[in-house]
């Protein structure tokens, strides 16, 4: 395989255009079980084969690679040495020489000694599910930020496989001294480089979430909240980011079209402001590598006063996607259950006839009230007005409202109540501003105290 940069990451092979070069065969080694049983492992109800392959084959374009066939790879176990039993090994051997297949694609996490053999045994390099969704994230990281992020995911995953990723890793260098031994390997060489370059990409991703936490603590200065959007990737994050917030952030029918992560303001139906985060989608079987390198940006979902779980509804695996982005939330220490801070929206109901949508508002109108959903489409707008009032009422839940006078001449304290609370209503009467505010239970006590305020009377 091909020798490390100076960076610690292998060259590939790419062609003039800047994409994957070669032909690719992408194989779904899936275990002989009906859909809507539970794995025996993970007790997850098991998906649709076709819907896993088709997956796994848009994780493959969204890295411009040539597809030249699909294959579902039926198997009662997994097999220590190869995955895939002896006789379906040598089955993709001959599919393989015969259409002139250059890379390997399995939607499936290769140990590095089944990647190795599969190689050997196919003449052709093997890409595991987890390294194909490290190379598109290598591919659309942006930011310095996101880069960093992807480097050291690429870079912990790799170093496992240097077992398999050498024929010089053999070889022994001379030790210094005059009693230096044998020296060290060249494998142990390469894991060694590999690892000060991972405490090095650590140490920058360190400063990046203190930077991350100053934002954060500026933005807390100011009454704005923070809402996050959460989701299977291609479940329309971005394009209902864009229609919620009148931006122009990328918005792609291709799995993980977007990966850095945006804030921008959110208008709220009664003139409130929010921010919104847009964030990474979440996959199946998602790389641990990827969840520890990119905690520092989930963090903005950590902060989030609410969180939208936005889902693809008319996916036929919406439900095992569900789970998924579930699994992702728990390892990030989020309660999915927690119906205070997350509310699921039902996205894509474009796609359903009127009857459908009937049947779909029926259904979300039975939830219980603290696990409501919304039914949007973030192409037509539809549901959207009903979306934000709903983030305007949790929001306003978690704050109280307050009228008071303050004399028109006291400009430090009108500063310090726009910095510090949402100015709902401000008038002016003989000279003094007659004002309606919202602040946080914590900030309650001492407007009351300075600014004699009282609660909100409606008129």
């Amino acid at each position: 395989m091909e020798p490390l940069n100076r960076e610690g990451i292998a060259d590939r092979p790419r062609s003039a255009e800047g994409k994957q070069s070669g032909r690719v065969i992408v194989i779904g080694p899936y275990l002989r079980m009906r859909r809507g049983d539970a794995d025996a492992q993970t007790n997850d109800v098991v998906r649709d084969s076709e819907a896993r392959l088709e997956e796994a084959t848009g994780l493959a374009r969204a890295i411009d690679l040539t597809i030249a066939d699909t294959l579902i790879a039926p198997i009662s176990q997994i097999r220590p040495a190869t995955y895939l039993g002896k006789g379906k090994v040598e089955e993709i051997t001959g599919l393989i020489a015969g259409h002139d297949i250059e890379l390997v694609v399995m939607d499936c996490a290769l140990s590095p000694i089944q990647q190795r053999n599969l190689e050997k045994a196919w003449n052709s390099k093997v890409l595991d599910r987890t390294g194909l969704i490290l190379e598109i994230f290598g591919r659309r990281a942006k930011t310095k930020e996101g880069a960093l992020q992807v480097e050291l995911a690429h870079l912990n995953y790799q170093r496992s496989r240097l077992v398999r990723s050498w024929t010089h890793l053999e070889r022994q260098r001379g030790g210094f001294g005059f009693m230096g031994g044998p020296g060290e390997t060249q494998i142990e060489a390469d894991r060694r480089l590999i690892g000060d370059r991972i405490a090095r990409l650590e140490n920058e991703l360190k400063k990046v979430q203190a930077t991350r936490r100053l934002h954060r603590a500026g933005r807390q200065r100011v009454p704005y909240r923070v809402v996050a959007l959460v989701g299977y990737t291609n479940a329309g994050k971005s394009t209902l980011f864009n229609r919620l917030t009148r931006a122009d952030v990328q918005a792609a029918d291709m799995l993980f079209a977007t990966l850095d992560p945006t804030l921008r303001a959110l208008s709220l139906p009664h003139g409130g402001k929010a921010m919104l985060s847009d964030t990474v989608g979440f996959i199946s079987n998602l790389p641990t590598q990827l969840v520890a390198a990119f905690r520092a940006t989930l963090e903005e979902v950590l902060e989030a006063d609410i969180i939208l779980h936005v889902r693809d509804i008319s996916h036929e695996d919406a439900e095992a996607q569900e789970r998924d982005v579930d699994a992702v939330l728990r390892q990030l220490g989020i309660d999915p259950d927690s119906g205070a801070r997350i509310l699921e929206v039902w996205n894509k109901i474009d796609r359903f006839d009127p009857e459908e949508r009937e049947n779909l508002r029926n259904i979300a109108s039975r939830r219980p009230p603290e696990r409501p959903c919304f039914l949007v489409s973030a192409v037509s707008g539809e549901g959207v007005n009903e979306l934000l009032t709903a983030i305007e009422d949790r929001l306003a839940a978690t704050r109280t409202t307050l009228d008071l006078s303050i004399d028109a001449s006291d400009g430090a304290g009108i500063s310090w109540l726009h910095r510090n609370a949402e100015v709902l209503n401000k008038e002016l009467h003989d000279g003094r501003f007659d004002m309606t505010v919202r602040v946080d239970e914590t900030k309650r006590d001492i407007v009351v105290s300075r600014f004699d305020a009282v609660p909100h009377s409606a008129p």
